[in-house]
């Protein structure tokens, strides 16, 4: 299933993709949906050294937990802002996909560690945090992808 890079030369390393999913901020996660449709969505994530594993939360109901609840593979892919090199004109970005299996996290005490460890890449305001997460906490349902296979190449926009 996991196929090799056919333009090895822009392949990121494993650390590479790592350093970019754990700076940048959301990316998309594309679940199996109803009537085997794919279901993209953009979610914002926090990538655990610990464990490897990958971090989401949301809503306890909906579309892309029903698919989650159905079938729980599932790819994420991130990319950067970019970046130029001197006089040119197009962008560098780098991207990453993770593919591997997504597990639904009942732990209400791991929900909120993980909530507010996400929340520090948007904001540092301690009091925002906590009022935030005694707010939705409940309601709040976490999720972690685990991975099985993940891949990073850097490509040109040109």
């Amino acid at each position: 299933m996991f196929r090799e890079m056919l333009r090895n030369k822009q392949r990121l390393t494993t650390k590479e993709c790592i350093e970019i999913l754990k700076c940048e901020p959301r990316g998309i996660l594309s679940v199996l949906g109803e009537d085997d449709y794919p279901y993209g969505m953009p979610l914002n994530h926090y990538y655990c050294e610990e464990d490897g594993k990958l971090y989401f939360h949301g809503g306890r109901n909906g579309h892309k937990i029903d698919a989650i609840r159905h079938h729980d593979k599932a790819s994420f892919c991130v990319y950067d802002q970019g970046f130029r090199q001197e006089g040119e004109w197009f962008l560098r970005i780098r991207s990453v996909i993770v593919f591997g299996r997504i597990e639904i996290i009942e732990d209400q005490k791991k929900t909120y560690e993980i909530a507010r460890k996400l929340s520090y890449k948007f904001t540092k305001d301690e009091e925002y945090i906590e009022s935030e997460i005694q707010k939705s906490g409940p309601g709040t349902l976490l999720f972690a992808l685990k991975p099985e296979y993940m891949t990073g190449k850097l490509v040109k926009e040109s």
